[in-house]
């Protein structure tokens, strides 16, 4: 009977015997050991290209290990497909070659790991495959693949066994891999212009760093509370007072909100820090290091997504919020920016009734923010820098020089999303104190997404922070562009699932 007739509990039963049949061959069913010469990639490549004549003229043995994806028995003969973190390879085992080791081939199941040692021919359908000499059982799996090898479909058991995921379906490898290359390239590019890499603290007494709903902990021996790491700013520009002038993290942050195709509440951030640096030249730094990033995880600098084709090239728009508001919203005239009671209306065409209440507490330059969200961001495809953030909606970035409502910022959005953030940091400690007490009175009027008061930073910024530019930018998301994934749980490898047992 075929494993896929047979029910789960038959099946295990089963391939415990297998391994109880290695145990009495004198075979351990999860040994250890075993030294491969070559991987699978390495094979193919000193193979590729050589004749089957030549290639049977060679006295060429190789030792490679991996897990048995494939397996068609001829009775004293059989074909196997071995997989390796580095590809595929046929290999062709026959009782006469193996001898008494065939018994041992023989309890093989798919799933199982195997190391083998053979010669490399060229098949009669013209593929290249290892004759086997010796086999090596290494590994029993007790549970199968897949029942469809071809594709593990069921969407929220890729995500919880994940591990299944990456054997069933090679394009979610290949997602993974890139974006293994996208965090080692972003190291490469920032240690390269003289940044260092720190780590700052994942628990903080204060929520601070961002404007979110922070994670709730308690430490027991100092019987003091703590919160989950919005985000690292406020300590990596401690370490900027410091006298560390460029520096980075890439750290895991936490934000107890919903989960969405776009949020997780575990992610992942990139943020560094440049004395002085300011706003502008880190648009143009982030130009250079998202075309590069590109041209290295997918070979070019323009990648499709979905039904779009996003070009990374150097030469981004820049528009400020102001314009993109206006540009959109074809009722709206540039004088009635200020307007908070034309916004407010306007703002309520597009949120629920349940929303709108929480309006009225707004002033115009708040109201920004909801208009921007609701009409604008959505139709930003291609990589566009937003610039000129209201006051209201950055307690930690600069004021402009030309405007004080407004700040040194820019964010990056593409594919309607935020991808980073970055401002010339405020420096003026007398400035901050003020921001963080604006902040104080938001949350008693009921706004929740709010900082709390740092004096800890204060005292840091009244040392003296020079001139400096910080910016974040989300690694999922940029992921998810650059392997082209509609959901961020397809870039995380273990998102997070309401929990089960099963």
């Amino acid at each position: 009977m075929s494993e896929e007739g047979l029910k789960e509990q038959e099946l295990y039963h089963q391939r415990l015997c297998s391994a109880e049949k290695w145990r009495e061959l004198g075979v351990h069913p999860w040994g250890n050991g075993f030294k491969p010469s070559h991987s699978i990639a390495q094979v193919l490549a000193c193979c590729a290209g050589v004749e089957a004549e030549a290639l049977r003229q060679k006295v060429d043995s190789y030792r490679i290990a991996g897990r048995v994806v494939s397996l068609r028995s001829f009775g004293k003969a059989a074909f196997v497909v071995l997989s390796d973190r580095s590809g595929r390879i046929q290999l062709h085992v026959k009782k006469e070659a193996l001898g008494e080791g065939f018994e041992k081939f023989r309890q093989l199941d798919l799933g199982d790991f195997i190391g083998v040692e053979g010669a490399p021919f060229i098949s009669k359908t013209g593929e290249l495959t290892l004759a086997v000499a010796t086999l090596c059982p290494l590994t029993k799996a007790l549970r199968p693949l897949p029942a469809k090898w071809h594709g593990l479909a069921d969407v929220e058991l890729r995500y919880r066994q994940r591990y299944l995921d990456l054997i069933a379906n090679p394009e979610v490898r290949e997602t993974f891999l890139r974006r293994t290359r996208l965090v080692k390239f972003i190291r490469q590019f920032l240690d390269a212009r003289d940044y260092i890499e720190v780590e700052t603290p994942m628990m903080h007494p204060l929520v601070s760093g961002a404007a979110a709903k922070p994670f709730l902990t308690h430490h027991n021996s100092l019987d003091m509370r703590l919160f989950l790491r919005i985000a690292p700013e406020l300590y990596l520009k401690r370490l900027v007072v410091g006298g560390f002038e460029r520096v980075y993290e890439l750290n895991r942050n936490f934000r107890n909100e919903g989960l969405s195709t776009r949020h997780n509440p575990e992610f992942t951030m990139l943020e560094f820090y440049e004395a002085f640096a300011t706003y502008e030249d880190f648009m143009a730094l982030t130009e250079e290091m998202l075309s590069e990033a590109a041209q290295y995880v997918t070979g070019s600098t323009t990648v499709p997504f979905g039904e779009h084709r996003l070009s990374f090239a150097k030469g981004y728009t820049r528009i400020s919020m102001a314009e993109s508001i206006v540009a959109h919203l074809k009722e709206l005239r540039p004088e009635e920016l200020e307007d908070a009671d034309k916004l407010r209306f306007l703002a309520a065409k597009k949120l629920p009734p349940a929303a709108r209440a929480g309006l009225k507490a707004l002033d115009a330059f708040e109201l920004w923010g909801i208009l921007f969200e609701a009409y604008v961001e959505a139709e930003l495809v291609q990589p566009t820098f937003v610039t000129g953030f209201p006051v209201a909606l950055s307690p930690l970035a600069r004021r402009s020089e030309g405007n004080p409502n407004l700040t040194d910022r820019f964010e990056l959005f593409v594919a309607g999303r935020e991808i980073a953030n970055a401002f010339s940091e405020l420096n003026d400690p007398v400035d901050q104190r003020e921001r963080f007490l604006a902040q104080l009175k938001a949350k008693e009027r009921g706004q929740e997404e709010t900082m709390d008061f740092d004096e800890d930073y204060l005292r840091a910024l009244e040392h003296g922070l020079p001139p400096t530019a910080g910016e974040g930018i989300g690694i999922d998301r940029l992921a998810m562009l650059l392997s082209n994934a509609a959901s961020i749980r397809d870039v995380i490898l273990f998102p997070l699932l309401r929990f089960s047992s099963k």
